[in-house]
């Protein structure tokens, strides 16, 4: 099992920064890779970004270079740099481990989420 803690959402300007943390914790040798979701109100759950064991990362088009995202070595702890952000950006921001188990397959583990609103 993996737990999943998310910290740093808030209010901010168009134009503004956040960055959001996530505490992971728990049976973490298993996790393959670690990564960010969002849903925006009345959407459906959709992919941020990822970090691999390997260290390699991948975004979604529409954050390219405004949001970037990292981890410790201890792979504990991940954060997602978000900047320039837009009302659109609006959202339930959720943590993600993904576990590939042998026999079992994909296996997801989610944060509670953290409110991020971008608003004048």
């Amino acid at each position: 099992q993996v737990q999943l803690v998310e910290s740093g959402g808030g209010v901010v300007a168009p134009g503004g920064s956040l960055r959001l943390s996530c505490a992971a914790s728990g049976s973490l040798f298993s996790v393959n890779a670690l990564g960010w979701y969002r849903q925006a109100p009345g959407k459906e759950r959709e992919y941020i970004a990822v970090i691999t064991n390997g260290g390699n990362t991948n975004y979604k088009d529409s954050v390219k270079g405004r949001f970037t995202i990292s981890r410790n070595s201890a792979k504990d702890m991940v954060w997602l740099q978000m900047d320039n952000l837009q009302p659109e950006d609006t959202a339930v921001y959720y943590c993600h481990a993904l576990e590939l188990r042998v026999g079992v397959g994909q296996i997801d583990y989610w944060g509670q989420g953290t409110q991020v609103t971008v608003s004048s």
